[in-house]
């Protein structure tokens, strides 16, 4: 872990994985392959859209693989955000944002 890395992780750093172009969230073969062993899952249905975008095995395979990491239709970022802020993930065709949770009705 570098100096920085380190520093952010002592603020409180919240990182989430999103895609950032249009096409939709996904893992590469060895990155699905890399995660599921590090998770422990051994359902063979099991599908990447299941992980928790902040999962730090998920980080810590975008981070070491980089573009390796990215699906057929994929490109994915690292995003930080306050540690204080509840956030989701927001979409339009696969382009993905972290936007804050706020109440809605309808």
């Amino acid at each position: 872990m570098s100096n920085e890395e380190l520093i952010k992780a002592l603020r409180g750093v919240q990182h989430v994985v999103i895609n950032v172009c249009y096409g939709g969230f996904g893992l590469s073969e060895r990155a699905v392959r890399e995660y599921k062993a590090m998770a422990g899952i051994t359902d063979d249905k099991w599908y990447d859209r299941l992980a928790p975008r902040d999962d730090p095995y998920l980080i810590k395979i975008v981070r070491d693989l980089g573009m390796a990491a990215n699906g057929d239709h994929a490109n994915l970022k690292i995003v930080e955000i306050p540690p204080d802020v509840e956030w989701e993930v927001e979409e339009y065709d696969g382009n993905e944002w972290v936007a804050e949770k706020h109440r809605t009705w309808k």
